[in-house]
């Protein structure tokens, strides 16, 4: 069982979103403080999302970097990758440790 630190907070709101509080709560025999936690979880969750214009930079960069000519040939990627899945089964050690 988890036990929460209850900080008492104030805050002026206006009447139709104070209306809407009290609906939510009602509808869903909830207390107001709950509806108001689960508001600003739901609203953190959101804004953890990129935003379009972000979406869309972000999108562009990937594009300009996809059309730059590889620095490597697939040989060369291909034996890198060999050599890291190589190392996660055998274990890393740093030069220091094999001394």
């Amino acid at each position: 069982m988890a036990i929460y630190m209850a900080v008492k907070m104030t805050f002026t709101l206006d009447e139709k979103t104070a209306r809407e509080i009290n609906s939510i709560a009602a509808r869903l025999s909830k207390p107001k403080s709950q509806v108001i936690r689960e508001a600003v979880h739901e609203f953190n969750l959101k804004t953890d999302r990129l935003t379009e214009s972000e979406r869309q930079r972000m999108v562009r960069a990937l594009k300009e970097i996809m059309s730059r000519p590889p620095t490597r040939t697939q040989a060369e990627v291909d034996r890198e990758l060999r050599d890291i899945r190589r190392s996660r089964r055998t274990g890393w050690s740093r030069p220091s440790d094999l001394r």
